[in-house]
C-alpha cells in the first residue's frame, strides 16, 4: 500500500514507519516537527535501508497537504499527528482544540476531496477517564478528564459520524501507555524538556540526566500501593498499526480497539525492571497523590486479538532493555 503517515517523525510514528517499510508498504510522512527531530528520517534509513518521502507541513495547511495527496495518491492514512501532554492541554486548551481539531478536519477535507477513504486514528485511552471497571472494554464509558482526552474524543466523534457516510473504513486504536524503542537502539522516545512520562524519566534518572524519580502516591488500593498502568511495547503499538491497515476494508463500520497488553505494571514494579535492565540504582521519593490521577487502568483486548488477529508480544523486561538501550547509546536523544 502506498500509506501517508501524518505525525510519522514522532515517537509511535517512526516506530510505525519502520515497520512499514519492513513490511514493503511505500510511505509518505507529514510532519511540521513540533514533537519531532529531523534525524529521526536518517535512523529509519538506516534500520530499513529506505528512505520515506518527507514533507515538513503543518497539518493545518490545507493547500500544502492537497498537493500531497495529488502528488502520491495515497491508499490509506495513518493519523498521528497531534499536541499529546495531558498537563499542557490543561494550560494551554485552546491550543489543544485548535490544533488536534483543526489539523485532523483539514486532513478529513482533503481526503474526501481526492476519494481516500481508509483512515487508521491515533486514539488513546484517555477517552475512558478513570474507569468504572477493569479490564476497561471498548464498550465502558467514554468520559475524557482533560482537554487532551477531549480532542480524542471530539475526533473519534467526527469520525463516527463520517463512517456512516459512503465507503469510508476507519479504525481507531485506543491507546494504553506506549513505552520502549525499536531493538536497534537508533530510534525511541526523545521528550523536549521535562518528560511528561514514567519511563522516559525513570531512565533520565539512570543516565544521570535527573537526580531522582518522584512517585505520586503509594496509598492506591494496589498491591504495592503505586498506580498499576498498561504499558506496550512501543514496536507492538506499531504492529498494531500495520494489523489494522491489513484489515481496513473489513470495516465497514466505525470501530475502536484498544491496544495494550491486557495486564497492569505498577509505578515500583517498572523501577524494579528498570533496575535489572540497566544494572543502575533508580533513587526515587514517595510524594502526595496528584490530582486526577486515578489507581489503575489496563485494557481488555480481546476485540484486538479477534478482529485484528493482533496481541502484544513483547514484556515490561524487554521495553526496559530497549528503553535503556537507547538511552544508553542517546543519552542526548536525536541531538547527538
Amino acid at each position: 500500500m502506498n500509506v501517508l503517515v501524518t505525525g510519522g517523525a514522532g515517537y509511535i510514528g517512526s516506530h510505525t514507519v519502520v515497520q512499514l517499510l519492513n513490511q514493503g508498504h511505500s510511505v509518505i510522512i507529514v510532519d511540521n516537527l513540533v514533537n519531532a527531530h529531523p534525524n529521526v528520517l536518517e535512523r529509519i534509513e538506516r534500520i530499513t535501508g529506505k528512505s520515506p518521502m518527507f514533507y515538513d507541513y503543518d497539518l493545518c495547511d490545507e493547500r500544502s497537504l492537497d498537493e500531497v495527496f495529488s502528488v502520491h495518491s495515497p491508499d490509506a492514512i495513518i493519523h498521528f499527528a497531534g499536541l499529546k501532554a495531558v498537563g499542557e492541554s490543561v494550560e494551554q486548551p485552546l491550543r489543544y482544540y485548535h490544533n488536534n481539531l483543526t489539523s485532523t478536519l483539514t486532513l478529513l477535507r482533503v481526503m474526501q476531496r481526492h476519494s481516500v477513504k481508509n483512515i487508521v486514528f491515533s486514539s488513546s485511552a484517555t477517552v475512558y477517564g478513570d474507569p468504572d471497571t477493569l479490564p476497561i472494554t471498548e464498550a465502558a464509558p467514554l468520559k475524557a478528564t482533560n482537554p487532551y482526552g477531549q480532542t480524542k474524543l471530539m475526533i473519534e466523534t467526527m469520525l463516527m459520524d463520517i463512517a456512516k457516510t459512503a465507503d469510508w473504513h476507519i479504525i481507531s486504536l485506543r491507546y494504553f501507555n506506549p513505552v520502549g524503542a525499536h531493538q536497534s537502539g537508533l530510534i525511541g522516545e526523545d521528550p523536549s524538556g521535562t518528560p511528561n512520562n514514567l519511563l522516559p524519566y525513570v531512565s533520565q534518572v539512570a543516565i544521570g540526566k535527573r537526580e531522582k524519580l518522584s512517585v505520586f502516591g503509594n496509598d492506591y488500593n494496589t498491591p504495592d500501593g503505586t498506580g498499576i498502568r498498561d504499558y506496550i511495547h512501543v514496536v507492538d503499538l506499531a504492529d498494531a498499526h500495520l494489523a489494522a491497515l491489513s484489515h481496513i476494508k473489513d470495516t465497514t463500520t466505525y470501530r475502536a480497539i484498544n491496544i495494550g497488553t491486557g495486564k497492569g505494571t505498577s509505578v515500583l514494579e517498572l523501577i524494579d525492571s528498570f533496575q535489572a535492565a540497566s544494572s543502575k540504582e533508580i533513587p526515587y521519593d514517595i510524594l502526595p497523590r496528584r490530582a486526577g490521577d486515578i489507581a489503575s487502568c489496563y485494557a481488555d483486548v480481546a476485540l484486538a486479538k479477534d478482529e485484528l488477529g493482533w496481541e502484544a508480544k513483547y514484556s515490561i523486561d524487554e521495553a526496559c532493555e530497549d528503553s535503556w538501550r537507547w538511552q544508553s547509546q542517546n543519552p542526548n536523544g536525536y541531538s547527538e
